[in-house]
Formats: structure tokens, sequence, C-alpha cells
């Protein structure tokens, strides 16, 4: 059972969620298989991207989605050793980092969107997997990739113009209490996603305990949000299961970010506490709420998007992938017409569309115009 009793005002308004979710079902149940793959790929670079920003990395959507594509070319586990310092070349080396993060996310978010079913029950062996295969891309994590923290982890924030620093989360000491803490979150969250009637409620409380707990010396953030959508998809709420793969939650935490934050220190004053009864975890049930909500709207948007995607002319095809193989670029009309060979009347007629359907906007006037990607 859940550490906390749900509200009424909670409950209800849990209900109107279920509602939404009803008929959403019903917008998405007869998808084509194209626009399903369509709809699912926002949603996965969208949450790629964005859970990586919070966490400070720096590459936009557009350049999530380029890196995305060039690492599905071939679908190997070795694809972006392969392919490393093509991306870096076309992305600038100082985002290394940020790069590394990005195909991390991107590993374990696709894990669970293609094995949620089989990886229930859960396992702290498939945490612990997660946690390497997030990590795996950056050789300064090899030591603590796939192990739970062996010092202390702390995250402090530290105002540098005072030099006032403040302890904004003090998680569980490492060895035996994280241990022991995330073998019983476990076993709970095995036996209460399958069984309590709000599976979000239940989602809410084994993430927030997990980032509590803090088990990783780095990537908690980034590996608790992952786990979320795992969670929603292992529900045996048929309408919030089906319609997960479609939304990007991480894009709307990302977009209340700070909201994100200071809710989750409101649950516990930064604290770890083996008594989950201790938290006040309701807030962040609310919070989740919202977030789901607003993500639920993202579908129409782009069901519109990719009808009109299906309406673009061959030139306008060429042109728009012009952008996506350039995504770090503003481009300039003779751009285009040298990599596309099409005539200028054509190019221009072409961003024109372009343009007015949103998939690309436009920069400056006269000589100094530039064009670049919209995700």
């Amino acid at each position: 059972m859940l550490s906390f009793t749900p509200g009424q005002k909670l409950e209800n308004e849990l209900r109107i969620l279920q509602g939404i979710l009803v008929e959403t079902y019903k917008n998405i149940e007869d998808l084509s298989p194209e626009e399903a793959k369509y709809l699912h790929r926002f949603a996965l670079i969208s949450n790629i991207g964005a859970s990586t920003r919070i966490e400070n990395a720096v590459l936009t959507d557009q350049e999530v989605e380029w890196v995305d594509t060039i690492l599905q070319k071939d679908g190997k586990t070795t694809a972006f050793e392969e392919n490393k310092l093509f991306i870096l070349d076309k992305l600038k080396k100082d985002r290394e980092r940020s790069v590394e993060e990005v195909v991390g996310c991107r590993q374990i978010l696709s894990t669970v969107y293609l094995q949620a079913k089989e990886l229930y029950p859960l396992k702290e062996v498939t945490i612990r997997g997660l946690h390497h295969d997030l990590l795996r891309y950056y050789p300064q994590a090899a030591n603590f990739a796939g192990g739970y923290k062996k010092t202390p982890n702390r995250v402090v924030f530290i105002n540098h113009k005072t030099g006032e620093q403040r302890v904004v989360l003090d998680p569980s000491p490492p060895g035996i209490i994280t241990s022991t803490a995330m073998a019983d979150l476990v076993n709970w969250y095995n036996l209460n996603i399958r069984e309590n009637p709000w599976s979000l409620l239940v989602a809410t409380e084994f993430v927030f305990r997990f980032l509590a707990i803090h088990p990783f010396q780095d990537g908690n953030g980034r590996l608790g949000r992952a786990l979320f959508i795992l969670t929603l998809l292992q529900s045996d709420d048929k309408y919030i299961k089906e319609i997960t793969p479609y939304i990007a939650i991480d894009r709307h935490i990302e977009q209340n970010r700070s909201l994100y934050y200071s809710t989750l220190h409101q649950c516990s004053e930064g604290k770890f506490h083996d008594d989950p009864q201790k938290y006040k975890i309701e807030p962040l049930a609310w919070f989740f709420i919202k977030i789901l909500r607003s993500s639920l709207s993202d579908i129409e948007v782009y069901h519109n998007r990719y009808a009109q995607l299906q309406k673009l002319s061959e030139s306008g095809l060429a042109v728009l992938n012009c952008f996506k193989s350039s995504p770090e670029k503003r481009l300039k009309v003779s751009d285009i017409e040298k990599d596309t060979s099409l005539p200028r009347r054509t190019v221009q007629y072409a961003l024109q569309t372009l343009t007015k359907k949103a998939f690309i906007q436009k920069l400056g006037q006269g000589a100094g115009t530039r064009y670049q990607l919209i995700f």
C-alpha cells in the first residue's frame, strides 16, 4: 500500500485525469504504424533532450534528433563508438560530455520503451544495469557505473557570489542503509504497481523514494525520470500504459524545472528517511498530474504536424532534410541550393511552405536572412 493516504481532492483530480486519458486513448488507438512511430520518436527525442538538459547538458532537441538519426543507421550497440568522432566534429568538441549523456539516456529510454513488459517484476539488477548503460559512454564514470555509491553524495548548492553552501539533498549514506533501502523499495514497488487503483500514485512514490535514496554516485536524476516512465508502462491501467509511449513527460518537467525541484524538496526537506511515512509525497502527485495533463496536449499538436508532413512535396522534403542534416546551423538560401541542387525559386517556395507550416523558423531580413529547424 501507499505510505500516504491521498486526500479526496487529489482523488477527484485523478478521476478527471483518467477521463482525459480515456478520451486521448480513443484518438490514438487507430493510429497507422507510420504515425505511431512518428509520435513515439517525438516523445523519445524530447524526453532524451529534456532529461539531460535538466542536468545541465546543452544539446537541443534538433541536435538530439540528429544524433539519434546517425545512431539508427546500423542499430548496433557499438554505433556510438564508431560515430563518436564524426558526431563531435559536427557538434563541436566542447559538447562532448553532453553528447555522452544524451547517448546514455537514449540507450536506457530505448530499453525502457521496448522491454517494459519483460522487465516486470522489477529487480535491483535491472536498475543497476540501466544505470550502467546510462553512464557507459562517459569514461570518467567507469568506476561507479552500475554500482551503488561508495562515498556520500550530498547535493550542495553553492552561492558563488557569497561563498554560502547549503545542502539541498542529504540522501541515504552509502553501504548497508542504501542497499537495504533499495531492496525494500523494489519489493514494495512489485507488490503495489499492479494492485493499487491509482498507478500514478505508486509511480510517484516509487520515483520520489528512489531520488531520496540517491543510490548511485551520479546519474540519479536521469535514471529516476526513466524509471518513472517505466512504472507507467508497467501499470495495469490500460490507458496510461498505452498512451505513455507518445508523450514527452520530461519535456514538461524541464519547462517546470524550478517547481519540480522545489516540490521534491517540499516532500522531504531534502532529508532521507528510513520510514517513508515521514515523507509528504502528495505535492509531487499534484505536480505529476499537472505534467501529464500538459503532456497529453502534445499528441494533437504532433498528430497535426504529421498530417502536414504527409502533404509536403518532394522538394519540400528535400529542403527539410537539408535542415535535419545540419541541426546546429542557421542556413541561407544559397546553402540549401548547394546542398539540394534545387533551383533557387524552388528552394524559396519550399522555405515559405516550411515556415508557414512551422517546420522551420525565419530569422532576420534581407541579405541576412537565415532559417533554422523547429523540432
